[in-house]
């Protein structure tokens, strides 16, 4: 791996473990403040508003900016952010509204770091697959053991030390990073089009996105998948409790299951794609997430339900390296940004349309039906992208990048317009 990227990795993994202390400790704040379920509800959508309101116009903006100045002075904010809402743990006046800007700031700061991190790494790999889909399993391997494994366990003792702490615990991980990431080297700036406006630049990468195929079944994914997901999410706490007998700590131990097939997945994704192709891969691991949750819905005991779980999970890391991997490869370096955050923007408006149809399913059938439904949309989803993301467009548009695409690549848009859109 070249040079800046442990630091690179270094940095998302310190920042991942602040995220997971937030995961458990931003509704338990919530918690100690009111016990509506509404208010409650406001902090948590918070954090998800920044990518419905600002996705794709984010994108553009990363793509005028240097995406390295971006992430560190991003996370700089944040720690700011984060130590102002610890000020007021401590002074008392913490409430529902600061913490529900918090989540909103904090989902701000999260789409303008993602998205220039996104862009940022092939920046630093000179856009090789094969190192892209290394370190991106590196990236996707921490995340999940930090934000998944321990993370959340040190926000929930973090915070009965006070309501402070993982305010504090998460500022320095952001704080951490942002010195990291400052000592990166620098990437190519993109040049910005005279004259043109940032919506219509906003519009150019959306477009990107759903007249090319192989890049729109890249999105249909994790955004069909994030409708079957929280289908299955808002109902398996009631399913666990009521099919499988499962209570508080086995339903959190149920839960590691899935985590821990995610690390698995994550660490053979570039192993399948090698040996199947990434197309193939791609169409394996979906319907592995189907299969797994047919099997989930299907499980007499709570010992199947884990391993089904692990199954899904691990199928679901495993995408999460290949699919952003691909498009890190074959999109132009001044669209990264956009064609990102755009994909990003289409899975999270998905899902609040996967937990409004776990909860009227469960509501007018039976707490099983959910789960069935979402194996039966994983497997339709896999069905439909199976020829998008086949090995034959996956080649084509690795060809056609690969002439153009080196270390020194563009940083204009205008060499990138000569290649139109796959349309067929």
């Amino acid at each position: 791996m070249p040079t800046g990227f442990g630091r690179l990795w270094t940095a998302q993994t310190v920042s991942s473990l602040g995220d997971g202390v937030m995961h458990a400790a931003l509704p338990l704040l919530a918690l100690t403040l009111t016990r509506d379920p509404m208010a409650l509800a406001v902090v948590t959508a918070a954090g998800t508003l920044p990518w419905l309101l600002f996705g794709v116009l984010g994108g553009a903006l990363v793509d005028r900016w240097d995406r390295r100045r971006t992430m560190w002075l991003t996370d700089a904010a944040r720690a700011v952010l984060l130590t102002t809402a610890a000020a007021a743990a401590v002074l008392d006046v913490l409430s529902i509204p600061l913490l529900a800007a918090v989540a909103f700031l904090l989902g701000l700061g999260g789409l303008f770091f993602d998205t220039a991190a996104t862009a940022y790494l092939p920046d630093m790999l000179g856009r090789d697959p094969a190192l892209l889909e290394r370190a991106n399993s590196r990236l996707r391997g921490a995340q999940t053991a930090m934000s998944g494994f321990a993370g959340p366990p040190a926000g929930s003792a973090l915070l009965a030390l006070g309501r402070a702490f993982p305010l504090l615990a998460d500022a320095v991980s952001f704080l951490l990073s942002a010195l990291l990431v400052r000592s990166l080297p620098a990437a190519p700036r993109p040049v910005p089009q005279a004259g043109e406006s940032l919506l219509r630049q906003a519009r150019a990468g959306a477009s990107y996105v759903f007249l090319d195929r192989l890049l729109l079944g890249l999105a249909l994914r994790p955004a069909v998948g994030n409708i079957a997901f929280l289908t299955v999410e808002t109902v398996l706490a009631l399913f666990a409790h009521d099919r499988l007998g499962i209570d508080t700590y086995g339903f959190g131990l149920l839960l590691t299951a899935e985590a821990t097939g995610g690390l698995l997945g994550a660490g053979i994704a570039s192993h399948l794609g090698r040996r199947l192709g990434t197309g193939t891969a791609l169409t394996c691991t979906a319907a592995v997430e189907g299969l797994a949750v047919l099997g989930l819905a299907a499980a007499p005991n709570p010992y199947v339900a884990a391993v089904a779980l692990a199954v899904c999970g691990a199928g679901m890391g495993a995408t999460m390296v290949l699919g952003p991997s691909l498009r890190q490869a074959i999109v132009p370096a001044p669209l990264m940004g956009r064609v990102a955050s755009t994909s990003r923007m289409l899975a999270m408006c998905a899902a609040p349309f996967g937990a409004f149809l776990g909860g009227w399913l469960a509501t007018a059938y039976d707490i099983r039906t959910p789960l069935y439904a979402a194996a039966g949309l994983l497997l339709t989803m896999t069905a439909v992208t199976a020829t998008m993301t086949n090995n034959r467009r996956v080649e084509a548009a690795l060809r056609a990048t690969a002439p153009t695409e080196g270390p020194a690549h563009r940083t204009s848009e205008e060499p990138a317009q000569q290649s139109a859109p796959d349309l067929s």
